[in-house]
């Protein structure tokens, strides 16, 4: 196999747009902090909520969108929506150069590598960005806040407050 091509520069003043794509069933603190430190090296970011055959989400895709939207504000940075099918083709038609990963932990790197190797096979020219989470974001994931919110337990300090009370609303058994 040869080696991967040289990415081509982009264009003098084009935006560097970068892609974190994810379920966020439910979106946590763990994205948000991902989400606004990665507006220090990207002009636009796209936060694309991924419809994932292979998951039962909690929330629908609507949900979710409306979540991540509640959670960014107002950024006009950053752009949220849904997308299906191939990361790499989704992040060409959005003029992605950058796919951002978190890693929390060591056991995340194995799985996210072959993901990255392959959509570098598929598609060079979009970079893969690994990110550590902050120190007090580490242990926080989406099926863990599910888990810990369905037997009842305070997820208050993990997600939005909007998430939160979304979260207990299914818990209870009411609508969300």
């Amino acid at each position: 196999m040869s080696p991967s091509p040289i990415p081509s520069p982009r264009e003098p003043g084009t935006p560097i747009v970068a892609l974190y794509a994810g379920s966020f069933d439910p979106i946590t603190v763990g994205h948000e902090d991902l989400i606004h430190r990665a507006l220090s090296f990207a002009d636009r970011l796209v936060v694309a909520v991924a419809t994932n055959l292979n998951k039962q989400p909690l929330f629908t895709v609507e949900e979710r969108i409306g979540f991540v939207r509640e959670v960014v504000g107002d950024e006009p940075r950053i752009e949220v929506c849904a997308f299906d099918g191939l990361l790499v083709d989704f992040a060409r038609s959005i003029g992605a150069r950058i796919n951002i990963r978190g890693l929390r932990a060591v056991s995340d790197f194995e799985y996210e590598f072959q993901i990255a190797l392959m959509n570098r096979h598929l598609r060079p020219e979009l970079e893969t960005v690994f990110m550590t989470p902050s120190l007090d974001t580490t242990f926080i994931s989406s099926s863990m806040v599910r888990e810990a919110s369905r037997f009842g337990g305070d997820v208050s300090e993990l997600v939005h407050p909007t998430v939160a009370r979304a979260l207990a609303a299914r818990s209870s058994g009411t609508a969300g």
